[in-house]
């Protein structure tokens, strides 16, 4: 039998808090602890009593129910400063971690690891491993980039923007290029299959059984492709591919037409072809900047769902699995969505500049 004190006065709002972490399975065990400290001491039990219930000190039962007096349940969510384990590696050094890993370099590599810089600084692998977590730091990672140096930058950014979000009535937008040397490998040993506990296995070194190039222009409205496999990339490929899009596409649509800046497609006898075509129009992309283009990340789609780990044993093989992956995608298609605007991209680039 539990001894009887004053009991604590708790309002019914401030029960259902409490009651809320007790019960709660994401409340932190410390906050859970406080909240049944003062919901014993609501009901009338003494303060040891409260201690011999739950495992604490007297003295901690009466902190906390002098703290929910003065501050609430509020009051329950954090330990006043100074008190709790003191850190064992102070805050200057954790500075001086994170400046020597953003500003400076080890003198034999590019880079600090886990490792080297542990040993400067006198500290654990994992400590190091620990703070550069907390930092969101990854000296051992890089990314590449490349700013177009196109003087029209702007205006042909806008002008393919301009067109992925607001395409023209009575129009087909296409965007269009090739993926050229697309190798026909076929490995030297039988693959192992999947298995329980076992990967597939394919052998690092491959036989070439010749190359082939893929003309694709996307649908950047429906996600559908139209696709032609020819030997070689010169621009009289390329008028091929235009005469398949042109029969292909109804004749009362015009159509917009996103390109690179490859040669064969600004050839003098492409030229010729555009204007006996009225209704193709050509919008060039800036210089290297191939992520403007969509087709690119369908180029990247067949690559890793059908060519990268296939075995093929020559063009015609390939070629038909490129077919057939193009018309699996035409009965199933998932046009990629452009939602950064011209200004929002512009000020990213300029931002870059800057740095």
């Amino acid at each position: 039998m539990w001894i009887s004190a004053s009991p604590l006065p708790v309002s019914d709002q401030e029960q259902s808090v409490l009651q809320k972490w007790v019960h709660s399975p994401s409340t932190p065990q410390g906050i859970a602890q406080r909240a049944r400290i003062v919901l014993l001491a609501s009901v009338g039990i003494a303060n040891h009593a409260i201690a011999e219930k739950l495992s604490v000190s007297r003295p901690t039962v009466i902190l906390w129910r002098k703290r929910f007096e003065e501050k609430g349940s509020g009051g329950l969510l954090k330990i006043k400063e100074g008190r709790g384990r003191k850190p064992e590696i102070p805050l200057s050094r954790i500075e001086a971690i994170i400046h020597d890993t953003l500003y400076t370099t080890p003198s034999d590599a590019t880079h600090w690891s886990l490792r080297t810089l542990a040993k400067k600084h006198y500290v654990s692998y994992f400590f190091i491993k620990k703070v550069w977590r907390a930092h969101n730091l990854k000296p051992h990672l890089v990314k590449t980039f490349k700013l177009s140096s196109d003087p029209h930058f702007i205006e042909k950014l806008k002008d393919v923007v301009g067109l992925y979000l607001n395409p023209p009535e009575h129009a087909f937008v296409l965007s269009l290029d090739e993926k050229t040397q697309i190798q026909a490998l076929d490995r030297t040993q039988q693959s192992l299959p999947l298995s329980f506990g076992h990967r597939k296995t394919l052998t690092h070194d491959y036989k070439r059984n010749g190359t082939t190039t893929l003309f694709a222009a996307l649908d950047i409205l429906k996600g559908k492709v139209i696709g032609h496999c020819l030997k070689r990339h010169r621009h009289q490929e390329f008028i091929k591919f235009l005469n398949k899009i042109n029969h292909v596409v109804g004749k009362e649509l015009e159509i917009h037409c996103i390109v690179d800046n490859y040669a064969t497609h600004k050839h003098p006898r492409v030229k010729e072809w555009l204007n006996r075509h009225q209704r193709f129009h050509f919008h060039f992309i800036p210089t290297s900047s191939s992520w403007l283009n969509l087709v690119e990340r369908w180029f990247g789609e067949i690559t890793r769902k059908r060519i990268r780990r296939g075995s093929f044993q020559s063009v015609k093989e390939l070629t038909t699995a490129i077919e057939n992956y193009i018309k699996y995608n035409n009965e199933n298609p998932k046009p990629f969505v452009w939602t950064k605007n011209a200004e929002e991209i512009i000020e990213k680039v300029n931002l870059v500049k800057l740095i």
